[in-house]
């Protein structure tokens, strides 16, 4: 792969977290979906992963570090859930 189809990707990452984080925290705000459902943590774990993904390779490392946080949170939400 050339690194304008790497770049490509890498931004085409950070959109769809971009859409699952925001999209979330939406569905959430207008009561369809609650902060506790699996489906908001799964799109926070996935989304928060994609960011990672994103803001390393663009070197945005204060970013990628909040990203990794919302990323554990996520995954112990989800395996909270999981003990319910």
């Amino acid at each position: 792969m050339n690194e304008t189809t790497i770049n490509l990707i890498i931004d085409v990452t950070g959109w769809i977290a971009t859409v699952l984080i925001v999209g979330a925290f939406a569905l959430n705000s207008f009561g369809k979906i609650e902060s506790s459902s699996k489906y908001y943590q799964f799109a926070n774990l996935i989304g928060g992963i994609f960011f990672i993904i994103n803001t390393i390779h663009h070197k945005a490392y204060p970013s990628a570090v909040v990203n990794i946080v919302w990323v554990i949170i996520a995954i112990v939400a989800l395996l909270k859930l999981k003990k319910i």
